[in-house]
């Protein structure tokens, strides 16, 4: 195996720890059957239609948990064909959110009516807010991770793993305080996701876009220790939130090994993968300028979107 497929390999332990296992044995059980047919629900019906297809179930976990959005039960109840699944989760969530995750969950709530507070998105203070983010917030920035909103309420997570001083950064944080940075960052999509739903009325949902560009070395083990305890709780908290993974602008020599990289991923992101280019994002030295410059980010978003369909 040559030197650059091993670095591949090595970042692609990395990349997919940024997004979502399947959520339960029984959903690896239906397979691809049952994502597809998520996403036809999510594409097709609106969330009015999906809450009454779903009633019976969404009063059942709403006697769980009274105070969860009633679009966040819906997400449970889709994620989970069996009603006693979807309650088993939801029980996890909510104990986990009153618990473990009570204060990043605080924090988050926070900092999202504080970044909204002026009709827009104050990025700056949701990073302010963030666990940890004196320490961390100097390695993770718009220059290699960012998210940015799609035509109709989706959010695009952009990610240029390659960039991030992994090693200078957990040499300054420590495996669960990284943890609890990716946590918070998961609940902030949650809830913009889920306004979004709201304010659209379609089920909103995460696109992940993983840039490879720029692979050199493998990651530091306790970055990827830190990502993959974060990526463990991505669907048991946050069911029905993922939608399409993308790994972007994977070097032309290792296109022949797509097939190689694909098992690495867990079987719930293989059903909704792609290995696509996106020139646009390869000639950014740094994602900044999707932040800074209206022209960049239209153009990108539009060339996300071409990918997608």
């Amino acid at each position: 195996m040559s030197i650059g497929v091993f670095l591949l390999l090595s970042w692609f332990k990395v990349t997919s720890s940024f997004m979502p296992p399947s959520a339960s044995n029984n959903i690896k059980t239906v397979g691809h059957l049952q994502n597809e047919r998520m996403g036809r629900i999510q594409m097709q019906a609106t969330i009015s239609s999906l809450v009454e297809d779903n009633h019976p179930r969404l009063e059942s976990l709403a006697a769980l948990s009274p105070d969860l959005s009633e679009i966040t039960r819906l997400r449970f109840s889709l994620a989970f064909p069996d009603l006693p699944d979807a309650r088993k989760a939801l029980r996890q969530a909510v104990a986990w959110r009153s618990g473990p995750g009570r204060m990043i969950v605080e924090s988050a709530a926070e900092a999202f009516e504080k970044a909204t507070a002026g009709g827009g998105w104050d990025n700056d203070v949701a990073r302010s807010m963030a666990p940890h983010a004196a320490k961390i917030n100097k390695f993770i920035s718009s220059e290699n991770i960012l998210t940015l909103g799609l035509e109709g309420g989706d959010l695009l997570y952009v990610i240029r793993a390659s960039a991030i001083d992994d090693k200078a950064l957990m040499n300054s944080v420590s495996v669960e305080e990284m943890g609890e940075f990716f946590a918070y960052v998961k609940e902030i999509h949650s809830l913009v996701a889920n306004a979004n739903s709201k304010k659209t009325g379609r089920l909103c949902n995460v696109i992940f876009a993983n840039d490879v560009s720029g692979v050199r070395k493998p990651p530091d083990k306790r970055f990827s220790q830190a990502l993959t305890k974060s990526s463990n709780q991505y669907e048991k908290l946050y069911p029905s939130l993922a939608g399409t993974t993308m790994i972007l602008n994977l070097p032309l020599i290792l296109q022949a090994f797509v097939g190689l990289f694909k098992p690495l991923f867990p079987k719930a992101v293989q059903d909704k993968l792609k290995f696509v280019r996106a020139p646009i994002l390869a000639g950014l030295k740094k994602l900044t300028p999707l932040v800074t410059s209206s022209s960049t980010r239209k153009s990108f978003i539009k060339e996300i979107q071409n990918l997608l369909r």
